[in-house]
């Protein structure tokens, strides 16, 4: 906790000092939730687990008028546990944004930091897990960033002004290692067009050697995959009916040689050494508002995998459902019950992947299925 307090006096001084010039707020979320996992190694596994649907995060914002339509702009957020007061995102001090930049309303802007790919801020706003589910309800491994397990490091980046509904923007992250220009180097680009009930968006991120040090565009201790490549396209609409939300996303991501991931670890074939592994995710999502107060939400993705080694090719197949209740009890806060169920299918693999595992759970399932139970309550300031 003497690590928060710290870190609301930095934030307090910054945004103390700042009035006299620049237009900052403070701002923050804390969701805290209990959750229930079946098959966590084969044991049943209970636990209070922060910022699941949100991430539990205290953060400043400002924009300093510089005139002509120019302005300053600036963003600290801080990831934080609220179980145990402890830092996330590698116990980094501003690890979920930290960037600063100029603003242009007919131009649009442009920043430097550490900031969200181009798939995450364009086509992650169409899923489950980049809108209302948050975290258990990523596709696999989390696979294509939508549910952000990684932010980019050294990041220039470019949004646009949005025009009648049409806007875009692009990010470059560099490696910053001498003498090897590619390594831990990322780039991405998005767009979207919003207009009337209707939302559709695209994106790619290109990864090279993601978490091969710890000074590159993706941190060791930051990427969801290590692997020489990883490269992710994918694009999705949103349809509003009334008081219903419909959308499906479809994405791709190719790893080239993969080593392990963040979630599940060493990634280990029986057979030869693993050159290539796939997601293809297709997901179907929907949402229903009762009241002002209560809504409804669900989500089916079905993922095909191909898993390619020396030796043998192998198609494992993941089937994931998650549903949602949530409950406004104010403006500002409220409570929630989230279920999700995992199933591996397909040819397996003989690695860890033919194990179910959904994001944020305990640990790896020891069965091909495994299921989540979650209740939590959320307050935003």
């Amino acid at each position: 906790m003497k690590k928060l307090v710290l870190i609301a006096g930095v934030l307090g001084c910054i945004a103390g000092s700042a009035q006299a010039q620049t237009n900052a707020t403070i701002y923050g979320i804390v969701d805290l939730g209990l959750n229930f996992t079946n098959n966590a190694g084969g044991s049943r596994a209970y636990q209070m687990e922060s910022g699941y649907p949100s991430g539990s995060r205290l953060g400043v914002k400002g924009k300093e008028d510089l005139g002509g339509g120019l302005s300053a702009v600036f963003q600290l957020e801080n990831g934080f546990n609220a179980d145990t007061g402890g830092m996330g995102q590698g116990q980094r001090l501003f690890g979920r944004q930290a960037f600063v930049g100029l603003s242009n309303k007919q131009l649009g802007t442009l920043t430097m930091g550490r900031q969200y790919d181009s798939v995450v801020d364009y086509l992650g706003p169409l899923t489950a897990n980049g809108n209302w589910g948050g975290y258990l309800f990523s596709h696999p491994f989390d696979n294509d960033n939508t549910d952000n397990s990684f932010r980019v490091n050294n990041a220039v980046k470019y949004t646009s002004a949005d025009y009648n509904g049409f806007s875009f923007g692009s990010l470059a992250g560099f490696g910053e290692t001498a003498g090897a220009q590619r390594t831990n180097l990322t780039y991405s680009l998005g767009v979207q067009y919003v207009n009337g009930p209707w939302a559709v968006a695209a994106a790619y991120m290109n990864n090279r050697l993601p978490g091969a040090n710890a000074i590159g565009s993706i941190a060791t201790n930051d990427a969801n995959f290590i692997a020489e490549q990883q490269r992710t396209a994918g694009a999705g609409i949103n349809y509003i009916m009334g008081n219903a939300t419909y959308g499906f996303v479809y994405s791709n991501t190719n790893f080239t040689n993969p080593l392990s991931s963040v979630y599940v670890g060493e990634i280990t074939p029986a057979l030869g050494s693993l050159s290539k592994l796939v997601f293809n995710n297709y997901e179907f999502n929907a949402k229903y508002q009762f009241t002002p107060a209560f809504s409804l939400a669900a989500m089916y993705t079905f993922t095909q995998g191909k898993f390619n080694t020396s030796e043998a090719n192998f198609k494992p197949k993941w089937h994931m459902l998650g549903l949602m209740a949530d409950y406004d009890l104010s403006k500002r806060t409220d409570i929630y019950a989230q279920a999700v169920y995992q199933q591996v299918a397909g040819s397996p693999t003989g690695s860890v992947l033919d194990s179910a595992y959904i994001p944020g759970a305990s640990d790896v399932s020891s069965a091909a299925r495994q299921g989540m139970l979650r209740l939590g309550l959320r307050h935003k300031f």
